[in-house]
């Protein structure tokens, strides 16, 4: 039974069992009530066991099902280093929060069963777990600590608040102050702690490298590739044959670049555009790697467990080998590749009038950096414009292209999100030497526009001929965390409103618009991100808020990202004739575990990406200490205000560093105020600070106020 169906099914009976008219039955009973017949009353049973399971219903000594008699859910424990935590019931749900002495020893991310305890007015929900449902670690990386014949390994994480017990003969030669991972092989009891077995030494604590290791390890994701898809990937040809021309249009005359930044390896998009009769014939080509990944084999398999290539400071860990993303896979200058192209007829007004989707070979004229066709746009380097000189004319074109597409997406309310992002460079140890803002150019927007025209296009195409497909949707805005930006927005002096209940796309682009240039702009841009949703993948299309695209997908990164490698699988089927009614049944039957897997490896990149980063700011940070910069709150808590630094390092000023005074916080007004001093503090506030502290196994960074700044 599928789980959407199985979720159905589990909500149908909750509602029997809530239904005021329901009274106690058996299982035989609640079949008969319902027609079901013999042969399903297995599948019944798996639904009541699952509502039993999950603390929604409850199975009495003599058989019969009631409705539980306490309110219970189900969620992931959220574990915080002090001991309390939250338990996550999904999204769109608030958390409930779980005081230390009602975790009933869960461990972060353990699937539990909470007992929800009656809300205060104004408070959070809270809860006590009663039961762990499913352990969500299996490993613990840490440090192990030799003692006599037994050890223990001190995790990494914080989150992980106990020790793990090694015994002896189970620390496979580990030495005192190796980082190892360690298998869990006891969860414990009241009176006994967590024991293990250490499974994996991955060397010296401070060896370099070995900190951005212990991330990647905690989060459990694969690093090394298994030996049966590392003989799969050399089996693969490193060049075309003959054979793998037929069936396809060859375009290898066309005048075709890749445009990537300088360290990139895995080109996995190249661009073509010629212009004529007043319109613009854009070709997106993407490199075919469902020609080499075939479905179901072994390169599948680990493709969908890594879900996507994780791009860290001092490494990237990629979905596929090296030998097909650096190889036969990337759109190399001057090499044969085979591709699906989009290729789009675009008006003046920025409209795709007519598109093809087809199967290509093409070959690369020219490997363009961002930095190079932004000289060559700028006219601001002779030397790179004489080199290039042939191609300047369509980087031109393209330019003017980039604008039409990007006026058309702003008419329609397209967000664009302008705040900074990091660039963190590392000596050859690992350590920080630099931490700056990231400089976007026009020639990345170039490629950026390009790439959602495309992925508008194809999605277009494949939802409207309803053929099973994976869309990337984003959600409406959350509206209290709308209402709390407005408030914030007005509280500045800036003119903005929702005409409806629920805000649209095009109004919070007015907002951004407002901001421009503004001393909080970047501060307004990343509050007005933090209301929405996070973007997913999903087997209905229901369009994209933030791009305000009634069709989206992920069509054009197949190396890096799987659910673009399973659209070009489907892109396939139809173009060879073969989306039958059995083909179609077939891709219903996967993708939607497939959208899931991809949605939840896609957060776990996303995590390790933002741990690392806040590592390596802490690092960079501990060579500060005592040192005074200047920065804009931007954040305001109950317990302090965050502030940030202009080259995006953000640290904490407890409230205890502030003044001796105390302190009111006013959450509607992101205010903090001082009772006997009237001092305030809010967000956007420029104020000056001292490096106090920097917590390593925290990531944490403690600044105190000097003075405020206007």
């Amino acid at each position: 039974m599928k789980k959407r169906q199985f979720d159905r099914r589990k909500k149908m009976m909750a509602d029997v069992l809530a239904n005021p008219a329901y009274r106690p039955m058996r299982l035989r009973e609640l079949a008969a009530l319902l027609d079901v017949p013999r042969t399903k009353r297995k599948e019944l049973y798996r639904v009541m066991d699952a509502l039993v399971e999950e603390g929604r219903a409850q199975l009495h000594a003599n058989g019969t099902y009631t409705r539980a008699e306490v309110s219970c859910v189900s969620g992931v424990f959220l574990a915080h280093p002090k001991g309390f935590g939250f338990v996550d019931i999904g999204e769109g749900e608030e958390d409930i929060f779980i005081p230390e002495d009602q975790t009933n020893r869960a461990m972060d991310q353990d699937k539990v069963q909470v007992k929800v305890h009656e809300k205060a007015v104004g408070k959070r929900k809270e809860g006590t777990i009663i039961k762990i449902l499913e352990h969500g670690r299996r490993e613990v990386v840490g440090i192990y600590q030799k003692n006599g014949q037994y050890g223990f390994v001190l995790p990494d994480n914080p989150r992980l608040c106990r020790d793990l017990f090694i015994p002896g003969g189970h620390s496979q030669g580990a030495a005192a102050g190796d980082k190892v991972v360690a298998v869990i092989t006891s969860y414990g009891s009241k009176r006994k702690g967590p024991e293990g077995r250490i499974q994996e030494i991955l060397g010296k604590n401070g060896e370099t490298g070995m900190d951005i290791l212990s991330i990647v390890k905690n989060y459990d994701i694969p690093v090394e590739f298994p030996e049966k898809v590392i003989r799969q990937a050399d089996r693969v040809r490193d060049e075309l044959i003959p054979g793998d021309f037929y069936g396809r249009r060859d375009i290898r005359h066309w005048t075709m670049i890749t445009m990537d930044g300088e360290d990139a390896k895995d080109l996995d998009d190249a661009v073509s555009l010629t212009w004529g009769d007043g319109l613009y014939h854009l070709g997106v080509h993407i490199a075919d790697v469902s020609n080499y990944v075939q479905a179901g084999s072994a390169l599948d398999r680990e493709a969908l467990r890594r879900g996507t290539s994780v791009y860290l400071t001092d490494r990237v860990i990629p979905m596929l080998p090296g030998k097909l993303s650096n190889g036969i896979c990337s759109l190399n200058e001057g090499e044969d590749r085979l591709a699906l192209s989009c290729l789009m007829d675009v008006d003046r007004e920025g409209r795709v009038v007519s598109h093809e989707i087809v199967e290509t070979v093409i070959c690369s004229n020219q490997r363009m950096t961002y930095t190079e066709v932004q000289k060559i746009l700028d006219d601001s380097d002779s030397a790179v414009c004489e080199k290039y000189q042939e191609f300047a004319e369509i980087f031109r074109k393209m330019d003017e292209l980039s604008a039409l597409l990007r006026r058309r997406r702003k008419m329609r309310g397209s967000i664009d999100f302008d705040f900074p992002e990091s660039k963190i460079t590392l000596d050859s140890s690992g350590k920080p030497v630099s931490v700056e803002i990231y400089q976007h150019n026009r020639a990345m927007e170039l490629i950026e526009d390009f790439m959602i025209l495309a992925n508008e296009t194809v999605a277009q195409e494949f939802c409207e001929e309803q053929i099973p497909f994976v869309y990337r949707t984003h959600g409406e805005p959350d509206p209290e965390k709308v209402e709390k930006l407005l408030a914030f927005v007005h509280s500045q002096g800036i003119p903005a409103q929702k005409a409806k209940e629920r805000i649209s796309p095009l109004e919070i682009q007015q907002i951004l618009r407002e901001i421009q240039g503004h001393a909080n702009e970047a501060l307004v841009s990343r509050l007005a991100l933090r209301s929405m949703q996070q973007a997913r993948y999903t087997v209905e299309c229901t369009g994209h808020f933030g791009l305000a695209s009634r069709y989206y997908c992920h069509f054009t990164s197949p190396i890096r990202r799987y659910p673009d490698l399973q659209i070009h699988r489907i892109i396939k089927d139809k173009l060879r004739g073969r989306m039958n009614a059995e083909k179609k049944a077939f891709y219903t039957g996967i993708l939607e575990e497939a959208a899931r897997q991809s949605s939840v490896t896609e957060r776990r990149a996303e995590e390790v990406e933002r741990e690392v980063e806040k590592l390596k700011k802490a690092q960079y940070m501990q060579e500060h200490l005592g040192e005074e910069f200047e920065g804009i709150i931007s954040g305001v808590t109950g317990w302090g205000i965050y502030v940030e630094l202009p080259n995006t390092i953000e640290g904490l000023v407890h409230i205890s560093m502030l003044d001796d005074d105390y302190y009111q916080f006013d959450e509607e007004k992101m205010l903090l105020t001082g009772e006997k001093t009237g001092k305030t503090y809010t967000l956007g506030q420029a104020v000056k600070i001292r490096v106090m502290a920097v917590d390593l196994y925290q990531k944490n960074i403690d600044f105190a106020i000097q003075n405020t700044k206007g």
